[in-house]
C-alpha cells in the first residue's frame, strides 16, 4: 500500500472503532482500572480489537503497538515502520459522559510520525493527514482540507488538558504569551483543533504515551503545525524505551 492507501485504511478503521465505542456507550458499561490505575472499559478493548485485526490483516508486514495489548503484557517490537494505536483516547471523558474522546491510529517511520487518522466518534468526524502532503477533516458534509493558522494579532487561543487545568506550571508557562482565550478539554482533539485553525497552542505538562500522540501529531504537522519537546524544542520522536513521552509543546503555523 502507498501512503494514501495506508491513510484510508487507518481512517476507515478509526470510523469502525468509533461505531463500537458509541454502541458500548448506548448499551451501558462499567469502568475498571489497569495496573497503572488508568481507567479502561470494554469500549477500549472492543475498539482495539477492530483496529489491530484490521491493520494486521491488511498490512501484516507493519508491526502494531497498541495500548491495551501493551497493558496486557503483549508488546510487539517496533521496526523502522510501525503503527501506534490508542483505541479510545480520553477514556476518563468517555466514562464521565463527555464527548471529548478520540480514536488514534498513527504510522511512525524512522522515529517520526508519518501519517495518522484521529476519529472523533461523538462529533461524527475523522481527521487525517500525511506529513508533507496535507491534512483533512471528514464528516457528514464531506471531506475538506484543513490547515493550521497564523496566530491573530489579538493573542493566541490555547487548548490545554482538562485534567491539568489547575496546574500552577501551566499558568506560569502561559505567562510568557499574549493569551486571548484558554479552553480545557480532554483527548487528542486538542491537536485537531490546532490543525484545523481553531487554536494556536497546546502545552502538555502531564504524562502521555506514544500511542496518545503519534496520530494527532501527524495530523497537526500535515496541517502545517509542529510538535516539539519542552526541554529543548526538538521534534517529538517515537520508538522510545517504554513508549513514554516527555513534556511537549504543540504549535499552529508560526505560533512559536
Amino acid at each position: 500500500m502507498n501512503d494514501n492507501q495506508l491513510l484510508e485504511l487507518a481512517a476507515s478503521l478509526a470510523e469502525a472503532a468509533g461505531r463500537e465505542i458509541l454502541a458500548v456507550r448506548a448499551g451501558g458499561f462499567t469502568v475498571d482500572r489497569k495496573a497503572d490505575e488508568t481507567p479502561v472499559t470494554i469500549a477500549d478493548t472492543r475498539a482495539e480489537r477492530v483496529i489491530v485485526e484490521g491493520l494486521r490483516r491488511a498490512v501484516p508486514e507493519i508491526p502494531v503497538v497498541a495500548e491495551e495489548e501493551v497493558a496486557a503484557g503483549r508488546q510487539t517490537d517496533p521496526g523502522r515502520r510501525f503503527w501506534l494505536v490508542d483505541p479510545l483516547d480520553g477514556t476518563r471523558e468517555f466514562a464521565e459522559g463527555r464527548d471529548e474522546f478520540a480514536v488514534c491510529i498513527g504510522l511512525v517511520v524512522d522515529g517520526r510520525p508519518h501519517l495518522g487518522a484521529v476519529g472523533a466518534p461523538a462529533q461524527g468526524a475523522v481527521y487525517g493527514g500525511i506529513v508533507g502532503k496535507g491534512a483533512w477533516r471528514q464528516n457528514g458534509a464531506g471531506r475538506h482540507p484543513i490547515a493550521a493558522r497564523t496566530p491573530p494579532a489579538e493573542g493566541i487561543t490555547v487548548y490545554a488538558s482538562r485534567h491539568y487545568a489547575d496546574d500552577p506550571q501551566l499558568a506560569a508557562y502561559l505567562a510568557r504569551y499574549k493569551v486571548a482565550k484558554l479552553t480545557n478539554i480532554g483527548s487528542a482533539l486538542k491537536f485537531c483543533r490546532l490543525a484545523e485553525g481553531a487554536a494556536d497552542f497546546y502545552p502538555r505538562l502531564g504524562r502521555t504515551m506514544e500511542w496518545d500522540t503519534a496520530a494527532p501529531q501527524a495530523v497537526l504537522e500535515a496541517a502545517g503545525g509542529r510538535v516539539v519537546t519542552m526541554a529543548d524544542e526538538t521534534p517529538l520522536r517515537y520508538g522510545k524505551k517504554g513508549f513514554e513521552n516527555p513534556h511537549f509543546l504543540c504549535f499552529g503555523r508560526a505560533a512559536g
